[in-house]
């Protein structure tokens, strides 16, 4: 067993992980029919006649988002040939979907290898023997995203797009290796416990299998290391026999002394963890496989009164929700798309994201992790559910692949059992929302349980039964009310009467449509076809202030961070979309409210003239709106001074402006941190 460390011991050389793991892209090659056949699962189908895709691949991009609610929902097939080179024969095969919407049914050469249910979640199959290597193979997908009682979710404020939406990969491993099935996750665990600045814990579970014809001796090596390679903690265990066909859960404990701690936004530092499996059968020592997943340490809690903490500070969670969704590709997006979104995320000065309303693609959850947003991850239980046996396993089924596959994720800090459940006094609603509460405090008892209460439901509802921590989707001043005193004011009864309650703002927001203007508009009609991008602005000034002031919120998530597609909307003159966003659908335009949370959340520079796409004008007297974090801001109209305020809530107005016929140019200047910044727009009268 040369080579191994002993067990407990600690080198303070630098490891670089063998990989002896091969992972081969599937996306490109794949053919395609927006509708059932029969026979297409054979290899000597003819689907020359189908079209040519990539994958992630959806059919619903453009009917999802056109409006009317009638987007096609039945089966696609998708077909591919892929030779298998020949130096993986030997070697355990496993082909993996990172997501399909939301049944998938897979043939490889004809052979029926499974079945996935549930659209979100990555699924692998064992195809080893069925896939040759060496030879010419066919894959076949049949794909249907039909309306279907029995899966979460059945209905849902945005369009179910079908497809293969996300990743396909070949993966080829040996035999003896850190199972790949157990609910498609990385099958290393690592737990933390007693995080502090001089010292963490980490227990480390790793699930063994042997696929050989024969027993097996087996060690198991962990290696923690930093971002640099230096090896903070090294340890293995004595050898084990590992039966032929079997499998085991090797637990092992390390110490990482006087660890750099994974700080949110501030520091989202990041350990290496790699478990290496040895066969050692016979006084050979080979390492067979290789599991590398990354390693936040970090501490976290909730107080009733004070909200979230991070690593013993108080950190006030401000964000967004996201969808993954966007214009032109609907569900179908890639991993610079991904990038995209959390740069513009990062941008607004955001510190939590809200992936709503379901398991996102792996991409989020590790861009959160490396950019220190915390999150809230959940699983689509949205609006009702359905009182059935299949219903109720494949939900509790979505919850453990959740957690499985997300576990080692230092940014997830909330696991979300549902949304919005319209029947909340329903025995077959809490019965199992009891259960998805149980599988979390079962699977994973350190991270905290929450759910999102609709709006127009009494505030005990299912979640003061059942979870740990709570959200409101609270829509004070779009559907009713107003932003301005009834959301402070609810907040503050419900902390009053019920003071152990931990409580957030899951959900807030307002429509706003960028070619649609007025002076402070009052609050339109939300189904109404009139979403002035002002009202929006003043909206969110309303709503963030009142949250601003309630610490025991511990936090607060804006609907949404990107306008989505929602097929059966018809509102604010774009039918089809949830215009709700802070940015538009094909991430081109940030509106006015972006730069209003910019302006509160960012430590960037942020000087921007509000109203600035209202370009023409029909009234002469208007007002100059500008959101910034400078102290004062100096404003010019046609080269003449309209003086210098100053503020200390990031709003600064000129309320008695008066335009010139034809064209007016706006000029504001600042400064920020020693620099000076100019924003100008030109405004047209007449």
């Amino acid at each position: 067993m040369a080579g191994i460390p002993l067990a407990g011991t600690a080198s303070a050389a630098t490891y670089t992980a063998p990989n002896p793991r091969v992972r081969i892209d599937l996306n490109s090659g794949w053919r395609f029919i927006r509708q059932d056949v029969t026979g297409a699962q054979a290899p000597g189908f003819d689907d020359s006649g189908w079209t040519s895709v990539t994958t992630p691949h959806t059919w619903n991009a453009v009917d999802g988002a056109d409006g009317g609610n009638n987007y096609y929902r039945g089966v696609g097939w998708y077909r591919r040939h892929y030779t298998v080179p020949s130096a993986m024969a030997g070697k355990r095969l496993y082909l993996q979907f990172a997501g399909v919407n939301q049944v998938a049914d897979v043939w490889v050469n004809s052979t029926y290898v499974g079945q996935h249910k549930g659209g979100y979640a990555r699924f692998r199959f064992d195809v080893t023997g069925v896939l040759v290597p060496g030879g010419d193979n066919v894959i076949a997908v049949k794909v249907t995203n039909a309306y279907d009682t029995g899966i979460a979710p059945v209905s849902a404020d945005y369009t179910f797009e079908g497809g293969i939406y996300r990743n396909v990969s070949l993966w080829a491993i040996d035999n003896l290796h850190v199972r790949m099935t157990d609910y498609a996750g990385p099958g290393v665990y690592l737990r933390q416990s007693n995080v502090t600045t001089a010292s963490a814990t980490v227990t480390v579970t790793t699930k063994l299998w042997n696929d050989n014809s024969a027993t097996r001796s087996v060690v198991v090596r962990t290696v923690i290391a930093d971002s640099s390679g230096n090896v903070v903690a090294d340890t293995s265990t004595t050898a084990r026999s590992l039966a032929a066909a079997a499998g085991a859960d090797i637990s092992q404990t390390v110490t990482v002394n006087s660890p750099r701690l994974w700080n949110g936004l501030a520091d989202p530092y990041l350990y290496n963890a790699s478990v290496e499996i040895h066969d050692v059968t016979a006084g050979t020592d080979r390492v067979t496989d290789v599991v590398t997943e990354r390693l936040g340490l970090r501490s976290f809690a909730v107080d009733a009164d004070t909200g979230f903490h991070l690593n013993g500070s108080h950190l006030g969670l401000h964000g967004v929700n996201l969808h993954q969704e966007r214009a032109v590709k609907g569900w179908a997006t890639t991993d610079a798309d991904h990038t995209q979104d959390f740069d513009l995320i990062q941008e607004i000065g955001a510190n939590t994201i809200r992936m709503a309303h379901y398991q996102h693609d792996q991409k989020d959850y590790n861009l959160a992790d490396e950019r220190g947003l915390i999150v809230w991850a959940e699983i689509p239980v949205v609006n009702s559910v359905t009182n059935s046996t299949a219903f109720t396993a494949g939900t509790q089924n979505q919850m453990r692949e959740l957690i499985r596959q997300n576990y080692n994720h230092p940014s997830i800090v909330f696991w979300g059992i549902g949304n919005e459940q319209t029947d909340y006094n329903g025995t077959a609603t809490n019965t199992l929302l009891q259960s998805l509460a149980d599988i979390v405090a079962s699977e994973d008892p350190d991270r905290l349980s929450t759910y999102a209460v609709r709006g127009e439901d009494p505030d005990n509802a299912q979640s003061g039964l059942h979870t740990q921590t709570t959200g409101f989707n609270k829509y004070y001043g779009w559907y009713y009310g107003s932003a301005d005193g009834d959301l402070g004011a609810w907040a503050d009864n419900l902390h009053t009467t019920s003071p152990s309650r931990r409580i957030a703002m899951s959900e807030y927001g307002a429509g706003a449509n960028t070619t649609q203007h007025a002076l402070n508009p009052p609050k339109p009609s939300p189904g109404g076809s009139w979403h002035p991008e002002e009202y929006q602005s003043l909206f969110h000034e309303a709503a963030w202030k009142q949250l601003a002031a309630r610490p025991y919120i511990w936090g607060s998530f804006v609907w949404a961070m990107f306008d989505f597609a929602s097929d059966g909307r018809n509102e604010g003159s774009r039918p089809g979309i949830n215009d709700k966003g802070l940015v538009t659908r094909d991430r081109q335009i940030r509106k006015d409210a972006f730069y209003w949370y910019k302006a509160n959340w960012a430590s960037t520079p942020t000087l921007y003239i509000t109203s600035r796409r209202w370009t023409q004008r029909t009234d002469a007297a208007t007002e100059l709106k500008v959101y910034s974090n400078a102290s004062q801001v100096t404003a010019t109209l046609n080269g003449t001074s309209l003086g210098t305020l100053s503020s200390s809530d990031h709003i600064f107005r000129w309320a008695n402006v008066t335009l010139k016929q034809g064209q007016n140019t706006v000029t504001v200047t600042a400064t920020i941190n020693g620099s000076t910044y100019t924003d100008s727009v030109e405004w047209t009268l007449g």
